[in-house]
């Protein structure tokens, strides 16, 4: 057994980040970008012991999402438990990503099998915590993910797990630690829950954010027209058809003349020209940036450049190609891991990040949202197909991002409602379900007072998964 040190963790654990610390230093980077540590908290915050922990989770059927040249069917819903030795409790959920979070997992393995491994993986960080002490959940987080992301490493023998798939197994724990840290220190609202030095990069009250829809690969036409008969002004559009890249390019360039065909005269009042606004998600199905530019140069030939505002991950995360030079704003997403990722990611070119509060935890997001702030990068918030309670953990930091180039209002993809077979029954599970800005309504959703003094209802305890624990 190795020494522990005040904060419950190892000797080691302590030594590895001071090193990365020091490294992060002498690269000109702030330590703090990495390491959001207690100090960093405004105010004298409680030690609180975790001296119990549970795990469960349910399935949820999908209808195909297509993406990556995969599909997923089935979304895992991951709930953790959280209990202090005051004797409070707090309950924790988060989606499973596999394909999304790393591919080569969810090639190599079933469905299950899969899903099954990064549950592993948030039952190993509960049991980490579980008897440990904590003061902040992002220097917590900061001492869990290294090894919670060896032991991913380990159980699914791939050396080259990508964070993302750790982080995403952290999920649920993350956001029970934070409830707990909330109630624990008698903080009211998701704004008294924001450290200081996390406030400048979510300083924004949006009274809307813009609710948009995910096309998968191979999406109808009609489908995407109706969103916009809906009120829906801006929409996720999955490129990166499957196929070699010869075949993937010509079928990309062919749905952008149908997207640009249907869309291209829609007016919104949503941006400065008033013309919708084209959002593609390549998901890093590009091999080279010549290719990427047949796409753009197509654009440019059917008059459809001028109306994108973003192309998300084109590239490969190995890819360090400079991509500043298309003309083009280019969004980072499954590859900005972590706030090192988004800075390096930044270095190249890239002039948006995609931030997943609901797939890389909380805590990693709030460093990335005011590593990009500081950076002059805007954000918005990108989905995970997560259930509808997830939606408004995500919805808390899109209300308070400061505004996309253009558009005056938070953006946040949504695209459950389009996935879970189950949609409907879902949203019963809200603790706030009826209230106006859980659902949207020409193609945004309300975020006025109620919405802030409620912290979007995520502060709430949910009946539904209270009852699958028995405390």
């Amino acid at each position: 057994m190795e020494k522990k040190d005040n904060n419950g963790f190892s000797r080691r654990a302590f030594l590895s980040r001071s090193t990365v610390a020091l490294a992060a230093g002498g690269l000109g980077m702030s330590p703090s970008f990495g390491f959001g540590k207690s100090e960093k908290i405004s105010r004298k915050m409680k030690k609180i012991k975790i001296t119990h922990t549970d795990s469960n989770f349910e399935r949820e059927p999908l209808y195909p999402y297509r993406f990556k040249g995969s599909a997923i069917t089935q979304a895992w819903q991951a709930v953790a438990l959280m209990q202090s030795e005051s004797g409070r409790h707090k309950i924790g959920i988060g989606t499973q990503g596999t394909l999304w979070s790393d591919k080569t997992v969810f090639q190599n393995h079933s469905t299950t099998g899969g899903n099954a491994l990064m549950y592993a993986m948030t039952e190993r960080a509960l049991q980490i915590i579980k008897g440990n002490s904590f003061v902040d959940p992002i220097t917590l987080l900061d001492e869990v993910l290294p090894e919670v992301y060896a032991y991913g490493q380990k159980i699914t023998g791939n050396p080259d797990l990508k964070t993302t798939f750790a982080l995403n197994s952290l999920v649920p724990v993350d956001n029970a630690i934070w409830l707990l840290y909330g109630e624990e220190n008698g903080m009211k609202n998701f704004d008294e829950m924001i450290p200081e030095a996390y406030r400048p990069g979510l300083s924004q009250k949006h009274d809307k954010v813009a609710s948009i829809p995910s096309f998968s690969v191979g999406a109808s036409i009609k489908d995407i027209k109706a969103a916009a008969d809906e009120g829906h002004f801006i929409m996720k559009l999955k490129t990166g058809a499957a196929g070699t890249q010869k075949e993937m390019l010509a079928k990309d360039i062919e749905f952008l003349t149908a997207v640009h065909k249907t869309l291209g005269d829609r007016e919104t009042p949503y941006t400065k020209n008033g013309k919708i606004p084209y959002y593609f998600d390549v998901n890093e199905r590009y091999e080279k940036k010549e290719t990427l530019e047949r796409f753009l140069d197509h654009a440019k030939k059917i008059g459809a450049f001028d109306q994108i505002a973003v192309i998300e991950e084109p590239f490969g995360e190995k890819n360090k190609v400079f991509v500043g030079d298309l003309g083009v704003r280019i969004a980072a997403d499954e590859s900005a891991h972590t706030v090192e990722d988004a800075l390096e990611r930044i270095e190249q070119g890239y002039s948006a990040i995609a931030l997943k509060a609901i797939a890389k935890t909380m805590s990693m997001t709030m460093k990335i949202a005011q590593a990009a702030y500081e950076k002059n990068v805007p954000c918005f918030c990108a989905d995970l197909t997560v259930n509808p309670i997830l939606v408004d953990w995500n919805k808390n930091v899109a209300a308070r991002l400061h505004s996309f180039p253009d558009m005056p209002l938070g953006l946040q993809e949504t695209n459950g409602h389009q996935y879970y077979k189950n949609w409907d029954k879902m949203v019963s599970y809200h603790p706030m379900a009826n209230e106006e800005w859980v659902k949207t309504k020409n193609g945004v959703y309300p975020t006025g007072k109620d919405f802030y003094e409620k912290s979007g209802g995520i502060l709430a305890t949910i009946p539904h998964y209270e009852q699958m624990f028995d405390h």
